[in-house]
């Protein structure tokens, strides 16, 4: 990467970490991919009950898998042949566990976490319940403030998302949100976070490197 780039990436991530810190929030930086597993060791304790959100991020940097070594009680969302019903115990599970891991569709440089869900499985244990939430996020989720943050989720990340779930929705078919009312809408909770009263619940990992939609 051109040098000049690296150094307003510095920048921008240095001032997003300080504002996360401002907000009861812990912000961490890391390069790549291989740094990001060996930072989840120091912070998960082997046997931990971990469960996890929707998130592609997890997948590309290979979170998931590190999360069904057999070193935890891994609450896995993804595994073969689950009903909804199974899911459905997951999710509420995912409340009470040690750790809950996802992504964030946006952060903003001063510190605030943007995201939209279909059914609130993701964001609501971001909210409360896990004594400990950690959000993975790529360096392209970096917004400025909450209006570029919405605009990015609405017209690039959901219907992206909305494609790969396979949804008969307009954005699929235009490339864009139309603030649709279809039943098949993946957009029907809107959360910011702006802080936490429990110092360092929720921990902020920005990779550097394009992750996730």
């Amino acid at each position: 990467m051109d040098k000049n780039i690296t150094w307003y990436i510095d920048k921008q991530v240095e001032r997003t970490i300080k504002n996360l810190n401002a907000r009861n929030m812990e912000g961490y930086y890391i390069n790549n991919r291989e740094q990001l597993l060996k930072k989840l060791k120091e912070l998960i304790d082997e046997g931990a009950t971990v469960g996890v959100g929707d998130s592609m991020t997890l997948f590309e940097t290979g979170v998931i898998d590190f999360l069904r070594s057999g070193k935890f009680n891994f609450l896995d969302k993804y595994k073969d042949g689950l009903t909804s019903d199974d899911r459905r115990e997951i999710y509420i599970k995912n409340f009470s566990a040690d750790t809950f891991i996802c992504s964030t569709n946006a952060l903003t440089e001063d510190g605030e976490l943007y995201n939209i869900d279909g059914n609130g499985s993701r964001v609501a244990p971001m909210i409360y319940g896990p004594k400990q939430v950690i959000l993975i996020t790529g360096i392209n989720k970096i917004v400025k403030d909450i209006e570029e943050a919405e605009s990015r989720v609405r017209n690039y990340a959901a219907p992206i998302d909305a494609k790969r779930l396979n949804k008969e929705t307009p954005c699929v078919q235009l490339g864009y949100c139309v603030n649709c009312k279809s039943t098949n809408r993946i957009c029907n909770d809107f959360v910011i976070i702006r802080g936490q009263f429990i110092k360092g619940r929720i921990k902020v990992i920005i990779v550097g490197e394009q992750l996730g939609y």
